[in-house]
């Protein structure tokens, strides 16, 4: 009789145990992200798997400093922990320097690249030579309407243009009237799409400013000088987190009453949207591409995977606001979003 009980204590352990694995699959993004705490957890800095240990290389248009690369890399580095594989990074803001940097990973005959492709032009010739060396490729943030023509497995991003209707929309629902968006890197189709997407559903006037990204007080003298000579100004979006601090002194030197809104989102970010020196923040879960792209070409390498079905995996586009910033800060603090 004793031997029955333990044995249906036991039984009714292991089913918990699977409803609450069932339970916490069921819970969308949140449980995506607590599936992937709990395995990195238990992983305790090992491989959750005992496939080879493959080299996979991403090489990105990333300037020196931007913090959403930052986050980009922090979701690699932790899939590719538990994937078991040596990942390694490389990055410049010049497209042909890129070029170069993803051609030297082919030389090295890595296992895998991860690419973006903020200016596809330039990087058309080296993808094709790293499919004809039989590395496969998947894309990240940048250019997934090249994508799929380069040969790519899948692009892992958010869909910009609609990235942008979505600022669009969120600037009617605000009342603003008229808008400045700010490019702060010239020639990147993803940063026209966005501020072409928000004129398109914004219903005021909306205008383009461009700025040298890489030196801060120039963009800061820029859009202040725009404010000063146009009071008419009611919201300025800028197109990555790092240039929203930027745009709020700018404002205050200025004198303007102008709203900043931004794309993507890290610590300073949500601390400004909690104390309502931003608008709002449209995320595209940086983590989340790193992360997949990682492991959808483990998954590939390991088991033929692909996902998409050859259209692009979005992670985004995501309105946050002032009310959904105190539950995102210490995601941000640590690097996740």
């Amino acid at each position: 009789m004793a031997r029955v009980r333990r044995r249906g204590r036991l039984v009714g352990a292991v089913l918990a145990a699977v409803l609450g694995v069932s339970l916490a699959g069921c819970s969308s993004t949140g449980g995506l992200r607590a599936e992937q705490e709990r395995a990195a957890k238990s992983a305790g800095g090992k491989a959750a798997v005992n496939t080879p240990r493959w080299t996979f290389a991403m090489v990105t248009h990333s300037g020196d400093g931007d913090t959403f690369w930052d986050i980009v890399q922090n979701g690699a580095q932790q899939a590719a922990v538990k994937d078991n594989i040596k990942f390694v990074y490389g990055h410049d803001k010049e497209a042909q320097r890129q070029s170069q940097l993803v051609q030297s990973y082919i030389d090295q005959k890595v296992d895998g690249l991860i690419v973006s492709l903020a200016k596809p032009s330039a990087m058309k010739d080296v993808i094709a030579k790293a499919e004809k060396a039989g590395i496969p490729v998947i894309t990240v943030n940048s250019g997934a309407e090249a994508s799929k023509a380069f040969g790519a497995l899948s692009h892992i991003g958010q869909d910009e243009t609609v990235a942008g209707e979505a600022v669009g929309e969120e600037l009617n629902k605000r009342g603003r009237k008229k808008a400045l968006c700010v490019l702060h890197e010239q020639g990147n189709v993803g940063h026209e799409q966005r501020c072409d997407g928000a004129e398109k559903t914004f219903k005021g006037d909306l205008q383009k400013l461009y700025v040298e990204g890489t030196n801060m007080p120039d963009v800061q003298s820029s859009i202040e000088s725009k404010l000063q000579a146009d009071s008419s100004i009611d919201a300025v979006v800028t197109l990555g987190a790092p240039f929203a601090p930027t745009a709020v002194k700018a404002k205050e030197q200025a004198g303007s009453k102008a709203e900043i809104d931004t794309f993507d989102l890290n610590a300073q970010v949500a601390t400004g949207l909690k104390d309502g020196s931003l608008g709002f923040a449209v995320d595209q879960q940086p983590y989340l591409q790193g992360y997949e792209a990682v492991d959808l070409l483990w998954l590939y390498k390991y088991n033929s995977d692909v996902l998409g079905g050859g259209k692009p995996v979005l992670t985004g586009p995501q309105v946050i606001t002032k009310k959904d910033a105190a539950a995102l800060q210490d995601y941000t603090k640590r690097g996740t979003r």
